[in-house]
């Protein structure tokens, strides 16, 4: 399967998992199966999300991607300033950690920071939610270029090094997809190369036995977010099958599922991704007026970053 059919999947399943999994956060476990008993997922909107609407995740994906086409390379500051930009125009949906940061007053380089400083709490999913498009752009780059991007662009918003390291990981695991090459089996080299003094909790949540019932958090963490994406994809045999294990785990069911779709995407194609689910799909952009991009839209984005 060729590169760009992988990395179209990658930024595509993503969004498909964001706007599929968004009905459905903070439900309980199987309500994704008992809204859908033959296994058939549509996008059927709800909790205040249209059919197909994606939520923050993609929207802060775009505004990623887009910066590094149109600054043509990696500019924190034009990063943050777009993310400020789409906060300050009241989006539907914004992680309270990122809303604090983006809404501080405070440096792009300092602000993380200084919320981690005073909150002591910052390890939350998302920066993982919004890794398709630097996932996609750096992953020609080779293993460190890539996981070095991640935690730079991670640490915009989260200042607890865990997030960092997750992105890191989850951007060399879609690397390692992009080649046509399991992320499952390239998980031990890739947790020898996450930061010793979080190797040991990340190993905990990627090891092959484990189960999103293990989980010590609530999935809206940084560590059960990213080991139920990777049980889903290693427990599953299609890109639907994946993101329907990981929307039934209930909870914060629109990132893991835009997790769980970046890297079924990546590993299956864009081709695996069903029009049921593409033609719907469509990313608001609060800030940017009424701009709201399509599926061919995202599929364009993707083949840029790729290039």
């Amino acid at each position: 399967m060729r590169t760009i059919d992988r990395a179209v999947g990658a930024v595509l399943g993503s969004a498909v998992g964001d706007a599929l999994g968004a009905p459905f956060e903070f439900g309980l476990p199987g309500v994704f199966r008992e809204r859908f008993p033959d296994g058939r997922g549509e996008m059927c909107g709800g909790g205040g999300w249209d059919p197909g609407e994606a939520t923050d995740d993609t929207q802060m994906a775009v505004l990623v991607g887009e910066s590094l086409l149109e600054r043509g390379g990696l500019d924190l500051p034009d990063i943050f300033r777009r993310f400020r930009s789409w906060a300050a125009a009241d989006p539907k949906d914004i992680g309270l950690q990122t809303e604090a940061v983006l809404s501080s007053g405070d440096s792009w380089d300092t602000a993380a920071a200084l919320h981690f400083q005073v909150n002591g709490r910052a390890a939350g999913n998302g920066s993982l939610m919004r890794a398709s498009t630097s996932a996609v752009r750096f992953a020609a780059a080779g293993p460190e270029a890539t996981r070095d991007a991640a935690r730079r662009i991670a640490a915009l918003t989260h200042g607890d090094a865990a997030a960092w390291e997750g992105t890191a990981l989850l951007h060399e695991l879609v690397r390692v997809a992009l080649l046509g090459e399991d992320p499952s089996a390239a998980l031990p080299e890739a947790l020898a190369a996450v930061a010793p003094a979080h190797r040991a909790r990340w190993a905990v949540v990627l090891a092959p036995d484990w189960h999103p019932d293990d989980a010590t958090e609530f999935n809206g963490a940084v560590w059960p977010c990213l080991g139920s994406a990777v049980w889903a994809l290693r427990t599953t045999a299609s890109f639907e099958e994946a993101l329907a294990v990981a929307i039934d785990l209930g909870g914060d069911t629109d990132t893991v599922a835009a997790v769980t779709g970046l890297l079924a995407g990546a590993v299956h194609g864009a081709g695996a991704i069903p029009a049921r689910w593409t033609d719907p799909l469509h990313v608001p952009l609060p800030g940017h007026g009424p701009r709201t991009l399509r599926s061919d839209d995202l599929r364009a984005l993707a083949t840029a970053l790729i290039a």
